[in-house]
């Protein structure tokens, strides 16, 4: 556990809060110098004064001892995204474009050849999604209803409202989409 810096997590999770090192250490009836001084790494704070902290952050206890990724995890490289295809269906794929799906976030790219749609159905899931059409044209039906979506152009569809993606041109389609909270 040698990559875990408890001060900086408090730091972080109180700037995060806009909470300032004063109000912080009022609520938690730890001194503003030494709540300063467990930032800083210059002292080490008890298992009890880190669970108050939690609580009054309103921070689950455990993020407190996650180790941080390095870096060049968040780096998620053209020719290494992960793609996810499907065999009956080769005209169309997903690419991920954020380095998991452990984040709050889902980043992808949905790319359909001509005449394929994302689905034989409308679909429905959890999360707010947001799509940017990157090229091409595509039919998205939502709900029943048919809108024709040019480059450029993006759509929001909110959580649970049955949708799927068509490519009735002749150019291939890309669409990047961002779904919060991830459904996969």
């Amino acid at each position: 556990m040698s990559g875990i810096n408890i001060g900086n997590k408090i730091k972080e999770f109180r700037n995060l809060r806009g909470m300032s090192l004063k109000s912080l250490a009022e609520v938690t009836e730890v001194s503003s110098s030494l709540l300063s001084q467990i930032e800083k790494g210059s002292a080490n704070p008890s298992i009890n004064t880190i669970k108050n902290i939690s609580e009054k952050l309103d921070i689950p206890l455990f993020l407190f001892f996650k180790e941080d990724a390095p870096k060049d995890d968040f780096i998620v490289r053209k020719d290494s995204r992960k793609r996810m295809t499907f065999s009956k269906e080769e005209g169309i794929s997903y690419e991920l474009l954020t380095s998991d799906l452990s984040g709050s976030i889902e980043f992808m790219i949905l790319t359909l050849t001509s005449g394929m749609e994302s689905s034989e159905k409308r679909r429905e899931h959890k999360g707010e999604e947001v799509a940017y059409i990157l090229e091409g044209e595509v039919s998205l039906d939502l709900e029943g209803d048919n809108f024709t979506l040019f480059q450029g152009d993006s759509a929001k569809i909110n959580s649970y409202m049955k949708h799927r993606w068509k490519n009735n041109g002749e150019k291939t389609v890309k669409i990047i989409f961002a779904i919060n909270p991830p459904c996969f």
